[in-house]
């Protein structure tokens, strides 16, 4: 269930809001000013945070400059309410951390658009950074994948040129290079012991060329 606190010292408007959120299915946790709004904060971890800005003990300033700068509460959703409207107030509680402003008064329909609103916006950002994980391991999964597989690409590479060019090459010189081929692919076995490599290496079979240095 998502959790909300409600942080508002007066306590009609607390009630009504707090009345109109349950009734919505949500938690609701509830403080009379700021100090006991960052007391709720240090043991409940909300999902949004609807704060009232002139308060007694701490204004909401301060409690929104408190919440972000603590790793637990940082990135918590912030509603501001206010009576006041001007762009100053405003945007002095944007630029401290605030995701949006209700003006007093406010109706059901006001509270309930701004918290969907947030919810929505939260949820697009949740999915972008879900996305951009499963490209990034995705990313990192062909690359392993890729450099494990480099191995055998010697491999294949190495038996390539051993057969274009066997009529030219020396006793020695072939068998340094079926050494490196096995070396490689022997690599790869440990890396993927029950792969099908495991039938390549037993066709260059050390003995086999062992035999061929006697």
């Amino acid at each position: 269930m998502t959790k909300i606190l409600v942080i508002e010292d007066q306590e009609d408007v607390r009630s009504i809001i707090v009345e109109i959120l349950r009734a919505e299915n949500f938690y609701v946790i509830d403080a009379a000013n700021g100090k006991d709004g960052i007391k709720l904060l240090q043991t409940e971890i909300p999902d949004l945070i609807i704060c009232d800005i002139t308060m007694p003990e701490l204004n909401g300033y301060e409690v929104v400059t408190w919440a972000r700068e603590n790793p637990e509460t940082e990135a918590i959703p912030f509603i501001f309410l206010t009576a006041k409207s001007s762009r100053i107030d405003i945007r002095q509680g944007i630029e401290l951390g605030a995701n949006d402003y209700l003006i007093k008064p406010f109706t059901r329909a006001d509270l309930l658009g701004a918290i969907t609103a947030i919810f929505e916006k939260q949820e697009i950002i949740n999915r972008q950074t879900q996305n951009k994980i499963n490209q990034s391991y995705n990313y990192i999964n062909q690359s392993v994948n890729n450099e494990f597989f480099n191995p055998l690409h010697h491999v294949r590479n190495g038996l390539k040129k051993l057969i274009d060019n066997y009529e030219l090459m020396g006793r020695e010189e072939i068998l340094k290079k079926l050494k490196e081929i096995y070396s490689l692919s022997d690599n790869f076995q440990d890396i993927y012991p029950n792969n099908s490599i495991n039938i390549l290496n037993q066709k260059i079979n050390y003995e086999s060329y062992k035999n061929f240095d006697s």
